[in-house]
């Protein structure tokens, strides 16, 4: 099992360019989640979609081929793979002989479904055709309130009340002021949040404050996702609830959690940012 200290983050690294699937590096989703309070039954469904905008290897006679890629991680796996563990071992396809694009994708699949201990989808898309759809978060900004804030974290969750004496509504809020950082090299992680939720209305004053309360805590990008569903659901106790993050690329990935009381699968829309 991965441990962070067998991690590549914060060294220097020497970037192959043969296959090698031995790199990825799985992390136990149970380590976070028991701090969470969370037990072997979930309270979501979810998938964590990856998008990879640097993937190339060679052709039978030698020509190189480029493609993007999406990976859907069910939030169910036992591991979620560490993300640079995951460039090293997309980029050692670089000099590597795969022939046809139906042989790749099935070599990815294996792989990355042995490393998070469950099925990963995989797709690729030809380089001059679209793949994941562009467009913005639907929903209402939160970003436009005038707000004194004065905490970046940790993460506070008493910032999360709803509204008195008021009728429950369907909503969807987003914000683009959400930022965390990595847990072992300090760097930051952008991204945008979207929220959708069906109870008594929300305080939007204190949702905003309850994301930008992230801005200076150390998590990896999925565990955010589930501490925000996990703190919404017992401060605000909607009777349905989705969480979908969609965090800028590092290194030619992206990371895009999604947390949901129902059992769907998010589009994989592509924001302006990313």
């Amino acid at each position: 099992m991965g441990k962070l200290d067998e991690s590549a983050l914060g060294k220097a690294t020497a970037y192959r360019d043969r296959y090698d699937p031995a790199v990825l590096l799985p992390l136990p989703r149970a380590d976070q989640r028991t701090q969470l309070g969370l037990a072997t039954r979930l309270p979501f469904h979810g998938v964590d979609i990856w998008n990879a905008y640097e993937l190339s290897w060679l052709g039978q006679r030698g020509q190189p081929r480029v493609a993007m890629a999406e990976f859907r991680v069910p939030a169910t796996s036992p591991n979620l793979i560490e993300s640079k563990s995951f460039k090293l071992y997309l980029n050692g396809f670089a000099q590597e002989r795969v022939g046809e694009q139906a042989t790749l994708m099935a070599i990815l699949a294996r792989d990355l479904s042995a490393a998070a201990g469950a099925e990963v989808a995989v797709t690729l898309h030809a380089a001059d055709a679209p793949g994941a759809p562009a467009g913005t978060l639907a929903g209402l900004s939160l970003d436009d309130q005038d707000l004194a804030i004065d905490c970046y974290g940790p993460p506070r969750p008493e910032y999360l009340v709803t509204v008195a004496d008021a009728t429950p509504v369907s909503e969807t809020l987003v914000s683009h002021l959400l930022r965390s950082n990595c847990p072992v090299t300090g760097q930051p992680d952008w991204g945008s949040v979207q929220i959708s939720y069906v109870g008594l209305p929300i305080d939007r004053a204190g949702l905003l404050r309850y994301i930008v309360s992230f801005r200076q805590h150390s998590e990896f990008h999925e565990h955010c996702v589930e501490r925000m569903f996990v703190d919404l659901m017992q401060r605000c106790a909607p009777s349905e609830l989705s969480i979908h993050a969609r965090y800028t690329r590092r290194g030619g990935l992206d990371i895009n959690p999604f947390r949901s009381t129902a059992d769907v699968q998010p589009e994989n829309l592509r924001t302006p940012r990313q």
